[in-house]
C-alpha cells in the first residue's frame, strides 16, 4: 500500500500536479512574506481586506478576555454561547431569512446540510462546476447525483423532465460566484426551473458574501430573490475576513439540522473570538463601510487590461482566471511572477478540468492601482 501511495505522489510530481504546503512567515493586507521576501498577494480570498480590520481585531480581543480561547464543547453540550446566537440572528437578518445556523467551515456546512436533508430515495442535480464540498455533500446523502451543464438552466430543465419523477425529493445546487471561474450563476432562471419541477434550491454564496449585492448581502439579494431560495449557504472566511460558515433558511429547516446535521452535532463550537470577529465583519457590511462595488469595478478594469495583452480571461467577479491550458505552463508562469514579487498560484487538475490549468487572480479591496498595473506588466503577453 505504501508503494501505491509513493507511486501516486511520483506521478503527480511528474505531471506537475503535486500539491505542496509553502508557509508564509508574515502577512499584511494584500501582502505575503515567503522565503524571506515580500510578495503582493493575488491568491487570497480576503476580498475586502477585513481580516486585519481594527474592528474585527478589537472584537476578537474582547471575546478572548471575556470567554478565553476555545468554546470547550459542541453547541449541543456546553459550548453554546449567547454570542453564537447573536451571530445567527444577525446573519438571518442580513440574508433576509427566517433563521440561520453557523457551521465550523464551508466544507462542514455543505457536507452536513445535504446528507441531513436528502437521502437514498432522492436526487441531487449539481452544476458541472460546483465546489468539491457540494459534491461531497451530495455523495454523502447516498442519493443519485446528476450533473447539469455549467450555468445552463435549459439543460437542467430537460434533465429534470427526464429524471425528476423517479425520485421522492430533489435538490438543485449551484454556486452564485464560481470559485475557479469567477462567473455568476443565472439564479432567477435556475429558481424558475426548480419551482416548475418541485425541487429545492441551494445556493453557495461563499465567494459572493460581502462583495455582491446591497451591503454585500450576496447574489441572491442582488437578484431580488431574498427569501425565495430554500437554502442559502455562505462563509465568513472570505469577503468577511473571519472564519466559519452559515446556512440561511426557514426556522423548520434550521431546527431540523440542529437535530440531524452530523458535522454540526459532532464538532466543537467555533471559538468565541472567531464568532465575535465574524459579527463585527457582518456589522461593517450592514453599515455600508465595505467596498464591494469598488472592488468589482477594479476587477473589471483588470480583466480588460489582461485581454488587451492577449490573455484568455474569464470571470465576472473579483476572481479573474487566466486560462493557459497545460499545467506546466501555469506552474512556469506562477514561478515567473513570484520571481518578480507577485504571489499568483496555479490551479491545475483535478481542481479544474484537464486542459484548463490557469492562474487564478483574486483581487481585493486592499490592492492598490499601482500593484494591479504592475502585475499586468509583469505577466506581459502570451
Amino acid at each position: 500500500m505504501m508503494d501505491e501511495w509513493k507511486q501516486f505522489l511520483d506521478d503527480r510530481e511528474r505531471r506537475q500536479l503535486l500539491r505542496r504546503l509553502v508557509p508564509s512567515t508574515g502577512r499584511a493586507p494584500a501582502l505575503a512574506v515567503r522565503d524571506g521576501r515580500e510578495h503582493v498577494d493575488f491568491s487570497s480570498n480576503d476580498y475586502l481586506g477585513l481580516s486585519s480590520h481594527p474592528a474585527l481585531i478589537a472584537a476578537a480581543r474582547e471575546a478572548l478576555d471575556r470567554y478565553g480561547v476555545g468554546a470547550g464543547a459542541s453547541r449541543l453540550m456546553s459550548g453554546d454561547l449567547a454570542i453564537h446566537h447573536e451571530l445567527e440572528e444577525e446573519t438571518a437578518a442580513f440574508k433576509g431569512s427566517a433563521a440561520a445556523l453557523v457551521f465550523n467551515s464551508g466544507y462542514q456546512a455543505n457536507t452536513g446540510i445535504v446528507p441531513a436533508l436528502f437521502g437514498r430515495r432522492d436526487a441531487v442535480f449539481a452544476d458541472q462546476l460546483c465546489h468539491a464540498s457540494q459534491l461531497d455533500g451530495a455523495l454523502l446523502s447516498r442519493g443519485k447525483l446528476l450533473r447539469f451543464r455549467h450555468n445552463d438552466p435549459e439543460h437542467l430543465d430537460r434533465m429534470l423532465g427526464k429524471h425528476r419523477g423517479a425520485f421522492e425529493r430533489a435538490l438543485v445546487m449551484t454556486e452564485s460566484v464560481f470559485s475557479m471561474d469567477g462567473d455568476l450563476a443565472p439564479l432567477a432562471a435556475l429558481l424558475a426551473v426548480c419551482r416548475r419541477h418541485d425541487c429545492r434550491f441551494m445556493v453557495d454564496e461563499a465567494h459572493a458574501t460581502g462583495v455582491f449585492g446591497p451591503q454585500g448581502r450576496g447574489c441572491v439579494e442582488a437578484s431580488d430573490l431574498a427569501g425565495q431560495v430554500d437554502l442559502v449557504m455562505g462563509t465568513f472566511s472570505k469577503g468577511l475576513g473571519g472564519f466559519g460558515a452559515y446556512l440561511a433558511a426557514s426556522r423548520t429547516v434550521i431546527d431540523y439540522l440542529v437535530n440531524t446535521a452530523r458535522s454540526f452535532i459532532y464538532s466543537t463550537a467555533l471559538p468565541p473570538a472567531v464568532i465575535a470577529a465574524d459579527l463585527a465583519a457582518l456589522r461593517l457590511c450592514r453599515s455600508g463601510e465595505t467596498r464591494g462595488e469598488e472592488l468589482l469595478r477594479r476587477a473589471a478594469a483588470f480583466r480588460e487590461a489582461l485581454r488587451g495583452r492577449g490573455w484568455a480571461v474569464g470571470g465576472e467577479s473579483q476572481i479573474v482566471p487566466v486560462v493557459v491550458g497545460e499545467s506546466a505552463r501555469a506552474v512556469a508562469l506562477s514561478k515567473s511572477l513570484a520571481d518578480r514579487g507577485f504571489l499568483v498560484l496555479p490551479v491545475r487538475p483535478p481542481t479544474v478540468p484537464e486542459g484548463s490549468a490557469r492562474l487564478r487572480f483574486s483581487l481585493t479591496a486592499a490592492h492598490t492601482e499601482r500593484q494591479v498595473a504592475a502585475v499586468v506588466e509583469a505577466l506581459g503577453a502570451p
